[in-house]
């Protein structure tokens, strides 16, 4: 083969390999920036409960619709306690029913059950819609938290205007990136009594552990794409999002923690730096997990867990 042949040879596999990864990190880019929309696929009234349709303003005026599920006995004001799903889930928690999430073996997520559970000890119960999730309205590039927050904060205003509720006895609980907006708003509130954060993840260490989980040793070319193309929508650099110095804010909110000791996306060492800032925290409370969806499932399956840390941190 001829010198300038084996050099054409060189120059196209090199633009194929680059082109492949700009590809990628574009893919990759397009969820973090405006993920795939979920549909709702249920209600609370699937499950018997009475539940108003509600729409608020973020603190930054965008819009948020969620779910309100009045506590059974509507009579007196009553302790609320809010969820807050992750990326790129919705109100309901995360289907895993499209091929993406076959391809990296997402399970299912039903915040649903977590509702009713809390609603049968009760609880009046507050379900929304991240920006850029579900039926809310878009506010992209997502931020993993930090503008998520704003969310938060005006489903407090929220809740601080309906009558049932007791604004002195509101606690929250977030999932993932739902998890990080809960200690991003800690710090610009004193609403929240008690609060517990799921798998809160920064976001240097989850795409790192996330691409290497599914990329393996490409990820490592394909994570700076796609991290210039965020940028280039309007985000910050990944490491300029620091959940834990939010939570160095937290003031004398009680945080119970939790971690599954098996998340290959997540890291214990991360959440347990979260929990050793935060004034206040409880745990972490590690859980046995294969995957990061066992850490979620934990407290679905043991709503008792969250249910005994209200009552106790949200006395009538």
């Amino acid at each position: 083969m001829s010198f300038g042949r084996a050099l054409r040879w060189f120059f196209g596999i090199v633009g194929l390999l680059t082109a492949v990864i700009a590809a990628v990190a574009a893919f990759f880019a397009k969820r973090i920036i405006a993920p795939p929309r979920q549909p709702l696929w249920a209600n609370p009234g699937d499950l018997g409960l009475d539940y108003d349709d509600i729409q608020f303003p973020a603190q930054d005026g965008v819009r948020i619709a969620g779910w309100f599920i009045p506590a059974a006995d509507s009579s007196r004001r009553g302790a609320t306690i809010v969820l807050i799903h992750g990326w790129p889930w919705n109100r309901l928690g995360e289907s895993a029913d499209d091929l993406f999430a076959n391809l990296t073996g997402e399970k299912p997520v039903d915040l649903l059950r977590l509702a009713y559970a809390l609603h049968q000890d009760g609880f009046h119960v507050m379900m929304y819609d991240m920006r850029n999730h579900g039926e809310s309205a878009a506010a992209p590039p997502v931020a993993f938290g930090q503008e998520e927050a704003k969310d938060l904060l005006g489903a407090l205003a929220y809740l601080h205007g309906r009558a049932d509720v007791a604004s002195d006895r509101i606690g929250v609980i977030g999932f993932s990136m739902g998890a990080n907006s809960l200690l991003y708003a800690l710090p610009q509130t004193d609403m929240i009594r008690a609060a517990v954060a799921v798998q809160p993840t920064t976001l240097a260490v989850f795409s790192k552990k996330y691409g290497r989980e599914l990329l393996g040793p490409l990820s490592t070319l394909v994570l700076p794409v796609a991290e210039f193309f965020y940028q280039a929508a309007g985000g910050l650099y990944w490491s300029a999002y620091r959940p834990s110095f939010a939570a160095a804010g937290a003031g004398k909110t009680p945080i119970l923690f939790v971690q599954g000791n098996g998340d290959p996306w997540g890291d214990a060492e991360d959440v347990a730096q979260m929990a050793e800032a935060a004034p206040n925290a409880r745990g972490p409370l590690f859980v046995d997990s294969d995957d990061r969806f066992g850490g979620y499932q934990y407290l679905i399956d043991n709503p008792k867990v969250v249910i005994s840390f209200f009552e106790q941190e949200l006395p009538e």
